[in-house]
């Protein structure tokens, strides 16, 4: 009987063992509190840095309010059921009419314009043609190396790029969804440095529109194979914070100078025309939902279409 342990020593060891975890917990939350508070220190140096660059400023916070579009639109998979495919579909679609109608009123338009006033070649049309078609090409080609070098894993499709194989399948939806919002933020960064405020803000609004969807499709397409609620959105959240950086890079290399806004405008429209026909047109596509998604994109493409000449 003397050699049988005693229960309370047990509690003790427990209690013990226990002890330091709420330690740990204020640790890790003073912790997070310090890094917050960092982030939101530097964001106050870079915003009071941007006084004197009002266009990476107005783009910047064109940027953050596409992400913040993006956001709400992740929120409803918490609470609503899977959404059916034809309904994703239909988002798709939708998404591609509103950057179709953006690439071509607010990115191409607004490029010849510019290649034009720039007097480029002599400031014929034939020559802004040419630098505005090969700017294009130029965005489209960069995406379409990206596409070959990066892996990445579609919805639908499934993997690409190289090493595919190599990496996590979290991280390959990660950079596919990077591969879909870059020409998104560097389409608004270019659009505050090449236009004026009003045809800028339809850009900026339309491409958030479009985001509210596009992140519930991200988020419930996360879902769907296999991932918890929470992790779908907060994903889905973080997939919107690169539309800010590309925003920010965006004006500050195109307003460095007036004889890069043809090109930046034309490299915005041709990586963000490459999305669109690479990734959300097939991904709409495959199910047999040509109906719906061809629907959605016709109204995505009006919507954006009067945004641009109402407030443009």
């Amino acid at each position: 009987m003397d050699n049988q342990p005693d229960p309370r020593d047990d509690a003790s060891r427990s209690t013990a063992s226990a002890a330091p975890k709420p330690a740990l917990k204020l640790r890790t939350r003073i912790g997070l509190l310090i890094c917050g508070l960092g982030v939101f220190a530097l964001g106050a140096l870079i915003w009071d840095g941007l006084k004197n660059e009002p266009s990476v400023r107005n783009a910047l916070l064109g940027g953050c309010m596409a992400a913040l579009a993006t956001a709400l639109g992740t929120l409803p998979v918490l609470l609503a059921q899977r959404p059916s495919e034809r309904t994703r579909d239909t988002l798709f679609g939708f998404g591609a009419g509103v950057m179709l109608a953006a690439c071509a009123f607010s990115l191409v338009i607004p490029a010849l314009d510019a290649a034009r006033a720039s007097n480029i070649f002599g400031g014929s049309a034939w020559a802004a043609g040419g630098v505005v078609g090969t700017s294009i090409l130029l965005g489209g080609m960069a995406l379409l190396v990206m596409d070959r070098l990066l892996p990445h894993e579609h919805f639908i499709k499934g993997r690409e790029g190289a090493s595919a194989q190599q990496l996590r399948r979290t991280w390959l939806f990660v950079f596919a969804i990077i591969l879909h919002n870059l020409p998104e933020g560097l389409a608004i960064g270019v659009g505050y440095a090449g236009n004026e405020g009003m045809r800028a803000n339809a850009l900026a609004i339309g491409i958030s529109i479009q985001d509210v969807p596009e992140g519930f499709v991200v988020a419930a397409a996360l879902l769907a194979v296999g991932y918890s609620r929470g992790f779908s959105v907060l994903l889905g959240i973080a997939s919107g914070l690169v539309e800010p950086l590309g925003a920010v890079a965006g004006a500050a290399i195109i307003g460095s100078s007036a004889l890069l806004l043809p090109w930046g405008l034309g490299f915005a429209a041709g990586a963000m025309l490459f999305v669109i026909s690479h990734e959300i047109i097939p991904e709409s596509h495959r199910k047999g939902h040509e109906f719906f998604a061809t629907t959605g994109l016709m109204v995505g493409f009006v919507l954006m279409m009067v945004l641009d000449t109402a407030l443009g």
